[in-house]
């Protein structure tokens, strides 16, 4: 893999030079749950997107007990912002890696096409930056991530991982070809921690990514988080962060897993349309009660909502959504419709036999 990457670091331009002549636009990136404004559709041609991320290594907190955690991000968040664009633009990356960090950095962009995604072009020590131009050739959500030689899970599982979207220029589409529109976009990206512990059984803290390193490999290897949490933390979509919505809103919701396989499922409603691969060019499927994303990519649904109240959306492998942490929640305003469910009768005490009444018939067993 070394070898790979120095050959084709070394056929690699120095620069750009801004050789396409194509109108510019310059996006200012927002952290998740939410996405930067952008069009679902567009008559305008081709373009170059300008996107920046600037690596921050830092200590985040991941749980309400206080857990301590040396984390790597981008832009200072878990995961990173999404970044869209479409088919067919061009995005212009800058990458970032301050003097204050002390590790290495890359960009593996799954939706990009050669140069291991962007890696072996992209590789900044601390206090160096670069520019990494590629072309959006297939629609879609796509998982990003860091990727330095020797590092890469340590990285990603540190929190280095966001996703690119990739709309059709016409927008997206059912299966009969039918536009397909939404009112809100949320973008979870979904994280599994590994926190060594002492010999107490008590969560250990570090003053630097470095030092948390040959511990934090340690519990890595044996396969099994200590915690599994959308946007960084236990709790960081539930409560007063909780998602919201309006009844009769149309919500796409995109979620990814950089590392490890996930079920997302959205109790109390459904996914209407689902890209459970993530990519656009295949059509939804209809109607799931949940879907698959494989670790190392994204997959997006649209569902609108019909009744009001708290949704609880949740990785249903549900040991990691109640005990780990992996669950959001969406509040949705509106009226209620009793057609589709009302309580007939609430609950109450079962009522004693009454004088006369006629007793359970016993089940006939065929002979």
């Amino acid at each position: 893999m070394g070898a790979a990457v120095a050959a084709m670091m070394a056929a690699a331009p120095a620069a750009f030079a801004d050789d396409l002549k194509l109108p510019r636009e310059r996006v200012d990136l927002v952290a998740p749950p939410f996405v930067h404004p952008h069009e679902q559709a567009t008559k305008s041609g081709p373009k170059i997107v300008e996107f920046k991320l600037t690596v921050r290594e830092k200590e985040v907190v991941i749980d309400d007990a206080g857990t301590k955690f040396q984390a790597m991000t981008f832009n200072g968040s878990m995961p990173g912002p999404m970044m869209v664009l479409h088919e067919g633009d061009y995005m212009e990356l800058t990458l970032v890696n301050p003097a204050t960090n002390t590790m290495p950095h890359n960009i593996d962009l799954h939706a990009a096409t050669g140069g291991l995604g962007g890696g072996a072009l992209t590789h900044v020590n601390p206090g160096e930056q670069t520019v990494l131009r590629w072309k959006a050739t297939r629609p879609g959500v796509f998982v990003y991530h860091c990727a330095p030689e020797g590092m890469i899970p340590w990285h990603v599982v540190s929190g280095m991982h966001g996703t690119v979207m990739v709309l059709p220029r016409d927008g997206l589409k059912d299966r009969d070809g039918k536009p397909l529109h939404y009112d809100r976009i949320y973008y979870i990206g979904e994280n599994d921690l590994y926190v060594p512990k002492d010999e107490n059984g008590k969560y250990k803290t570090y003053e630097s990514p470095g030092e948390s390193y040959a511990d934090t490999m340690e519990v890595m290897r044996k396969l099994i988080p200590t915690h599994e949490v959308f946007e960084g933390r236990v709790g960081a979509l539930t409560g007063k962060n909780a998602l919201t919505a309006k009844v009769g809103e149309t919500v796409m919701i995109v979620h990814s897993q950089a590392n490890r396989d996930t079920r997302p499922h959205l109790i109390g409603g459904h996914g209407d349309y689902v890209w459970e691969t993530g990519k656009f060019n295949n059509p939804p499927e209809r109607d799931l009660e949940t879907w698959f994303i494989r670790g190392g990519s994204a997959g997006a649904a649209l569902y609108t909502f019909r009744e009001p109240g708290i949704y609880a959306y949740v990785n249903h492998n549900l040991i990691e959504a109640v005990e780990l942490g992996a669950t959001a929640h969406i509040k949705v305003e509106g009226k209620w419709n009793d057609d589709l469910m009302k309580s007939i009768v609430p609950a109450a005490p079962i009522p004693p036999d009454k004088i006369g009444a006629a007793k359970p018939v016993d089940a006939v067993i065929a002979r």
